[in-house]
């Protein structure tokens, strides 16, 4: 059994990361992350392992500092909340072009504009569908507890490197702020330079090598820059097919789902415990992986059940993929919060009743 400690979620995320080999951590404080790099100045991981920890002049900075880090085949990752996610897009999609890996967390926070600070998913879109330019995806994870904070940036990391590809871990500003009991993993070593030397693309000097590699995302050749696409395309429809993570509760006898990620997962199953001590047969599925998305979990239970009840803090953004997930096959209703505002299991339960009972 790993270390156990009582951690807040930003805090247990900075341990994970250290912890997890990495190589340099490039950010800007922004409330409800800032936590994040507060704890990674006073823990001072360069003592530990000889991680660097920068605070970048800013977002935009720091995401090239990670391009550039992450170019050399180092294990690099930044943080922001929401408008500094906006501000890395640009870099982001580069990198998504360039292949370079890398795990970026974004804490949400309500918007639009520069909003609140308070816990709010309404970032989905931004994170799955691309919030840059391009024919580009990210893998994206959707922790809902701190424990999963913890795990998802070293599977991240793992993920990224898989695939030669920006992970993103999507938490709302609660998961965040939260503390919670975790297991953490023992002490991962970074890698050594005769092993960074050994990634087949990576800037890091000619070595051995008959010619020094060269990253870029610029391509003007029309034809050139089609089979870069058609070559990213590939790759994800292999992410698709191998690494969608889903999780389920109390379906097997279900007549209706509750669907939510993050946070909102951890109320709709509150919510389903409650509606079953009423009489009414809920489940609850939580997609762990946002992108890619769990279709064939909704698609299979779409001729089983009811109705769905789709619950985010958002105006409704993850219930147009529930929705292309199943077709006209079923009924599929949303109930959601925004600006910082959270739903409430009450607020589940009368959305259930006014929308199937």
């Amino acid at each position: 059994m790993g270390e156990i400690r009582l951690m807040k979620g930003n805090e247990a995320l900075a341990e994970a990361m250290i912890r997890s080999g990495c190589d340099a951590y490039f950010g800007y404080p922004i409330t409800p992350q800032s936590e994040v790099l507060e704890y990674l100045m006073a823990e001072q991981p360069e003592k530990r392992t000889g991680m660097v920890v920068l605070q970048a002049e800013s977002e935009i900075a720091a995401i090239n500092m990670i391009h550039g880090a992450a170019g050399c085949g180092k294990r690099v990752m930044t943080t922001s909340s929401s408008p500094g996610i906006s501000l890395m897009q640009e870099a982001i999609s580069y990198m998504a072009s360039a292949e370079v890996p890398c795990v970026i967390a974004n804490i949400v926070r309500g918007g639009p504009g520069l909003g609140t600070i308070q816990p709010s998913q309404a970032d989905y879109f931004q994170s799955v569908k691309g919030g840059g330019h391009g024919d580009y995806k990210l893998i994206v994870l959707a922790p809902s507890t701190v424990q999963e904070m913890v795990d998802f940036v070293r599977e991240g990391f793992e993920l990224a490197e898989k695939y030669r590809t920006p992970v993103m871990l999507l938490a709302d500003g609660a998961i965040g702020q939260i503390m919670e009991k975790i297991e953490l993993f023992e002490q991962m070593p970074r890698k050594t330079d005769e092993q960074i030397r050994s990634i087949p693309w990576a800037t890091c000097g000619r070595g051995e090598r008959e010619t020094r590699n060269f990253i870029t995302s610029l391509n003007i050749q029309p034809e050139k820059m089609e089979i870069i696409n058609q070559n990213l395309q590939a790759k994800y429809k292999i992410i698709n097919e191998n690494e969608i993570r889903v999780e389920t509760y109390k379906v097997d006898d279900a007549e209706y789902i509750f669907t939510g990620f993050g946070l909102g997962a951890r109320i709709c199953k509150k919510a389903a415990d409650i509606a079953r001590e009423k009489g009414h047969k809920i489940g609850v599925v939580r997609p762990i992986t946002l992108s890619p998305f769990p279709v064939k979990t909704f698609k299979d239970l779409s001729t089983k059940v009811k109705g769905i009840l789709d619950v985010e803090m958002n105006a409704g953004q993850m219930i147009e993929d529930v929705k292309l997930a199943v077709g006209d096959k079923v009924r599929v209703e949303f109930i959601g919060r925004m600006g910082g505002m959270i739903t409430s299991p009450s607020e589940i339960l009368e959305a259930f009743e006014k929308y199937f009972v």
